[in-house]
């Protein structure tokens, strides 16, 4: 059993900035500096750089244990790695993209560190954006671990202090998700999401490298956001016509249905073949709901491995990225791959799942949003909650 380390709320904010040591290796990091946790029909590994998820271990339809998300080898390359795609971490404090990296409260504007498209918006928080840290480890017992991060008043060009823990649970065949964050000293956006890369066939089918092969179904998302030729929302609100190739709501579908569409070219911003999309969630015409238990709003199978994912989430949206341009620069792990196949991540390899709310919210106020993404101090804080039920067909 391994031990658990608690620390009080103002405790962990000061000691965000340190390193997590235990007096030995049974209730610390692994030697590839991994924290494991597990539970009946799941095993999961993360490490503190972006709280991020690095391995999950699941048994497919012939038993054999599939890692079914990308990752590195061992801790110390998150940090190092030139390509820095997000894996598996928590961007923040502002996920996904900010138009002109600027907004407004309350009459005053701010100016945000602008890190994609030439200095045209900002992406994850910016260029040391949460998913450039290390976090803190602040608890940790054999199925869960919490870690911790205190993002300065105006890092990034973000106004006031922020404290947040990310707690990542297992319970049996089931991966849990809750994120809390605090602005503790003025209002300031906030919004958060767990940026995971799956392949369910741990990239191990010897018919395809990708993830075209799996099937997706988003039941509730007959809309997505409007968004020009760099994805950044240009404030409409756009219809999934059944049988479109942005229908994933009527049916499940196959990821790479589509791809040959005329339709599909650009989907995902110029020239783009595939999906960097934001579906919204619509549950209220079904009256009062508990997210834990309606739904799926998203369900990712795979006939390979015949794992299938059902994603639980309370919040109104949910982008995903069908990882159309990887060009075989990632590595897989040793956990992955097919011998005598390149252990690289091709087009199309992956699929990234991020539950969130509406993207840059913050700078369309018509869509109501202020009360899920601006929070200052004496407000409720931000809260994202999702989990990931995992069966085998």
């Amino acid at each position: 059993m391994w031990t658990r380390v608690v620390l009080p709320l103002f405790a962990a904010a000061a000691s965000a900035s340190a390193q997590y040591s235990t007096p030995n290796s049974t209730t610390g990091p692994d030697a590839d500096g991994k924290y494991t946790i597990a539970a009946e029909g799941i095993r999961a590994q993360f490490v503190p750089y972006a709280a991020s998820i690095s391995n999950l271990f699941i048994n497919d339809t012939n038993g054999i244990e599939r890692d079914i998300v990308l990752g590195f080898e061992n801790a110390s390359y998150y940090s190092v790695d030139p390509l820095h795609p997000h894996l598996g971490g928590v961007p923040g404090r502002y996920a996904n993209r900010i138009k002109n990296s600027t907004f407004n409260i309350d009459g005053v504007d701010y100016h945000v560190d602008a890190n994609e498209n030439g200095g045209r918006n900002t992406l994850h928080g910016g260029s040391d954006g949460w998913d450039f840290r290390n976090f803190t480890v602040v608890a940790y017992t054999e199925d869960s671990i919490t870690f911790s991060i205190v993002d300065p008043d105006g890092k990034e060009g973000f106004p006031g202090e922020v404290v947040s823990y990310i707690t990542y649970t297992v319970t049996p065949y089931t991966w849990h998700i809750k994120m809390v964050a605090l602005a503790t000293t003025k209002k300031t956006p906030i919004m958060l999401s767990s940026h995971v890369y799956w392949n369910l066939d741990g990239f191990a089918n010897p018919d395809t490298p990708t993830a075209s092969n799996h099937t997706l179904h988003l039941p509730y998302s007959g809309q997505r956001i409007g968004v020009d030729n760099i994805l950044i929302p240009d404030g409409t609100i756009l219809p999934n016509e059944r049988y479109s190739v942005n229908d994933f709501w009527s049916a499940p579908k196959q990821l790479g249905a589509n791809l040959t569409s005329p339709e599909i070219k650009g989907n995902c911003g110029f020239g783009c073949v595939g999906y960097d999309n934001a579906w919204l969630v619509n549950r209220a015409q079904n009256g009062p709901y508990d997210w834990r238990t309606s739904g799926p709003v998203a369900t990712l199978a795979s006939n390979f491995s015949g794992i299938q994912i059902d994603v639980f989430s309370d919040q109104d949206a949910f982008q995903v990225y069908s990882c159309p341009v990887m060009m075989g620069l990632l590595a897989l792990k040793s956990t992955q791959g097919l011998e005598g196949r390149p252990s690289v991540v091709e087009d199309y390899g992956c699929v990234v799942m991020e539950v969130e709310d509406w993207i840059d919210g913050i700078n369309h106020p018509e869509w109501q949003r202020e009360k899920k993404q601006i929070f200052g101090p004496g407000d409720e804080p931000y809260v994202l909650e999702a989990k990931y039920v995992f069966s085998v067909n």
